[in-house]
């Protein structure tokens, strides 16, 4: 099976062309190693579920690593903590017992304990639920790293607040009482500014139960070093004759590294743009004169990120139409983020 490049969802190196992200995966590592809890906190579409998907896998020699998606909790299982603890609780198990990719390392008669923990009791506090999570950790055979993605979907919940609350107090008192090596969220917005929207105005909240997160450096934007690594890959495989250097640096000139707006643009030039009657097959397609044409396609059409932009509440609308043609995609970034900035949680 021919890869491709991929738009919609997590990227597979087995199945898509993507850049390669080794540098950044040993850097995360290193936050991992001393025992950092930190946010990947990065714009829609910007990389994360496939950063946290590639790093599981890299850490797995070292580390146990479980992997939950808040996405897939209903806005029901934030009701109150004892529904919480126990749809947490069912996440965690189903992920370790997964039939086709189980998490070993821990201690089967816990994990027993914990099932029936939370079939037969009604009420199950976070307090009792962090108490068997303290335990797996203490117990497992290597340390336990937590990576959580989607968090914004719980970010108006006070039972979230006070899950943080609990990982806070178990990583302040960690050399004495087992906890996670490492927790890492993923999320658009800094969770460090959590509380202030759940609590506006109440002092006693303002000091986030996530103020003890490490700052996250990691370059998460497309090089164009990159960018021509995995357009080397595609001409391997297909034969174009592209010149990559040329059109990696075209392509983040366009982009600014933005990763959907990278992958989007190959997309569009290798299935779209190469068959079109200006451009009747790939050579002609992977050219400086396609690659553009690609350009003008993405900004003309209607894709997921563009929504999410549109539909967001900002001072002024985008300058998609009037701006200057080769500035277009910078701008949209740059307003992206500025937005970010602008509406924090």
């Amino acid at each position: 099976m021919k890869r491709c490049f991929n738009v919609t969802g997590a990227c597979d190196p087995q199945l898509h062309y993507m850049v390669n992200l080794q540098e950044r995966l040993e850097k995360i590592k290193t936050l991992v190693d001393s025992g950092a809890y930190f946010t990947i906190s990065r714009a829609r579409q910007y990389g994360k579920t496939t950063t946290l998907m590639a790093l599981a896998d890299y850490l797995k020699k070292d580390y146990i690593v479980i992997s939950l998606d808040f996405q897939k909790l209903g806005n029901l299982d934030f009701d109150d903590e004892h529904i919480f603890s126990k749809a947490f609780a069912e996440f965690f198990l189903a992920t370790v017992k997964n039939r086709w990719n189980p998490v070993e390392g821990f201690q089967q008669n816990i994990l027993n304990e914990l099932s029936a923990d939370i079939q037969e009791n009604i009420r199950f506090p976070l307090r009792k639920l962090f108490i068997y999570l303290s335990e797996l950790c203490g117990t497992a055979d290597r340390p336990v790293i937590l990576m959580i993605d989607e968090v914004d979907s719980a970010a108006n919940s006070q039972v979230f607040l006070d899950f943080l609350a609990q990982l806070r107090g178990y990583y302040l008192t960690r050399k004495n009482t087992p906890a996670f090596q490492s927790v890492i969220l993923a999320s658009v917005y800094d969770i460090k500014n959590i509380s202030q929207k759940i609590h506006p105005g109440n002092e006693r909240k303002m000091n986030s139960p996530w103020n003890i997160a490490a700052d996250f450096h990691v370059e998460m934007s497309f090089s164009k070093i990159g960018i021509e690594r995995m357009l080397k890959e595609y001409e391997a495989d297909r034969h174009t004759g592209m010149n990559t250097d040329e059109l990696a640096e075209l392509i983040v000139d366009y982009s600014s590294g933005y990763p959907f707006l990278v992958s989007r643009i190959c997309k569009l030039t290798d299935e779209v743009v190469a068959g079109s009657i200006d451009f009747p097959d790939k050579a002609s397609a992977w050219t400086k004169e396609g690659i553009l044409k690609a350009v003008n396609l993405l900004l003309s059409e209607k894709n997921t990120l563009f929504e999410s932009l549109i539909n967001k509440s900002v001072p002024s609308k985008l300058p998609v139409k009037r701006a200057h043609h080769n500035h277009r995609l910078y701008k949209i970034y740059k307003s992206y983020h500025n937005m970010l900035h602008n509406f924090p949680l």
